[in-house]
């Protein structure tokens, strides 16, 4: 049986109310989708830029990716969100088209190809491939980009494969859930620069008008250097699948993936990600070193944590706190606060707002303008529009490595949890950890392995 009680991602844009960015049909767009209070263009002129324009990236985000060469896109992982991303991918542009599947199970595949037949995408049966290795054999068939939406501990070896063989990549996010698959991403995305695919990843707020004009701002100076923040996802318990009994450990483990730590990463990388990202990419920083606590007091299935707690010390000293709870009947909160020496930016409440360290609004975002003058405003559409574009137009775009910075802080940090020990950068990038199991294969398991982390050490009883 599966029961469902969550926030899922389509849904978690309509109740913050999404508002949008800059960049929606090119730069001559900004005064419509932005509005401001206070001194105006006389306070921006007195802002010191944190960086230069022209030295960072600001995508662009027409509505519809620009008409070029037909692409053939094969999709590897076709549960929910490997169905929305092909869904997704259909309305970023004309003349593309899925032309292959990919699961480890043929009822994901087939139903996944119902729906795209619905489409106009007719998969054929030599097209749908299923198991473990499925991957390969799709790849292999002749697609021209591939979208990866597997179990995120598979997305590092898939990645690898789809470069080795010339494929442009779209990641879903997380990219890895321990240090081998890290250092796999930053290897594969190093290739993947060399022979100039385009790749990138679901971290959707890179795509999201709110959020892409926010960064412009703070890099234009509108709360000075940055000091600190704050990032959060806390909402509902996440859906689960009692086992049945005609499934075997492995079995039972993927389509409950949510819930185990070696298949998802925990829902710190899993989920937490997109908050810890915002931070990384807005801030230009890495950690250095994190503390951190969590729990497990409510799942159902699984062996992994409700809760975590974390304090990450960036590069240059300043604290970022990050924290992610998935429980029924607590407060809810899915959103970032950074604070700068002149002011703070946050994305609290449904809105995106600048205010000055009194207090006052300086800059707020305008999502009324953006939906009256854009007619696509779904940033999961608008991470293909972009991917498309670069691609038709031969323009360098590689997001694997500047996601996998804010994966490893977000495993950095499960890490401290699950150890009560003090994380550094340096160690677990080195770190020999894999969560791969050994014997991993669709039949019996050695499930031991699979407990819930305990932090510390028993207390001595000497010692009373």
């Amino acid at each position: 049986m599966k029961r469902e009680n969550s926030i899922s991602r389509r849904s978690f844009l309509k109740s913050t109310a999404m508002a949008g960015a800059l960049g929606a049909i090119g730069t001559g767009s900004a005064s419509v989708l932005t509005s401001c209070a206070g001194s105006g263009s006389e306070s921006a002129a007195a802002n010191k830029p944190l960086k230069e324009p022209g030295t960072y990236y600001i995508p662009e985000l027409p509505d519809l990716a620009t008409d070029g060469k037909e692409l053939k896109a094969g999709v590897i992982g076709c549960g929910g969100r490997g169905s929305g991303a092909a869904e997704n991918f259909l309305e970023a542009a004309n003349g593309v088209t899925i032309v292959a599947l990919a699961d480890t199970f043929k009822e994901r595949v087939d139903g996944l190809a119902d729906k795209l037949k619905a489409k106009g995408c007719d998969i054929p049966a030599d097209k749908r491939f299923v198991g473990l290795d499925a991957y390969k054999q799709l790849i292999d068939s002749g697609v021209d980009v591939v979208i990866v939406a597997t179990p995120p501990v598979f997305r590092p070896v898939h990645f690898q494969y789809a470069v080795e063989k010339g494929k442009h990549c779209f990641l879903e996010k997380p990219i890895c859930v321990d240090p081998v698959g890290y250092r796999t991403i930053m290897a594969t995305a190093k290739q993947a620069q060399a022979k100039n695919l385009c790749v990138v990843t679901g971290t959707q707020r890179h795509h999201q008008r709110s959020y892409v004009e926010s960064y412009k701002k703070i890099m234009e100076g509108a709360i000075g250097e940055i000091t600190g923040g704050v990032v959060y996802w806390n909402q509902n318990m996440l859906w689960f699948r009692e086992r049945q009994k005609d499934w075997n450990d492995c079995e039972y483990m993927i389509k409950d993936w949510v819930n185990w730590k070696w298949l998802s990463g925990d829902h710190i990388v899993e989920q937490h990600v997109h908050n810890i990202d915002v931070f990384t990419w807005f801030s230009g920083l890495k950690p250095v070193k994190a503390v951190g606590f969590g729990s497990r007091q409510r799942r159902i299935t699984g062996d992994q944590y409700d809760n975590f707690s974390i304090d990450f010390t960036m590069e240059n000293g300043i604290h970022m706190h990050s924290m992610c709870r998935q429980i029924d009947g607590c407060v809810n909160n899915v959103s970032e606060f950074i604070q700068g020496t002149k002011g703070t930016w946050s994305t609290a409440n449904g809105e995106t707002v600048i205010k000055d360290n009194a207090g006052n609004v300086v800059w707020k975002y305008d999502s009324e303008a953006e939906k009256a003058n854009t007619k696509q405003q779904n940033p999961y559409v608008l991470e293909h529009v972009n991917w498309i574009n670069c691609i038709r137009g031969g323009k360098k775009i590689e997001q694997a490595s500047e996601t996998a910075v804010a994966n490893m802080a977000a495993i950095m940090g499960r890490e401290s949890a699950y150890s009560g020990m003090e994380t550094t950068w340096e160690a677990m990038t080195a770190s020999p950890l894999d969560y791969t199991p050994k014997d991993l294969n669709l039949g019996k398991m050695d499930m031991s392995g699979f407990t819930v982390p305990v932090p510390g050490k028993p207390r001595d009883e000497k010692k009373k």
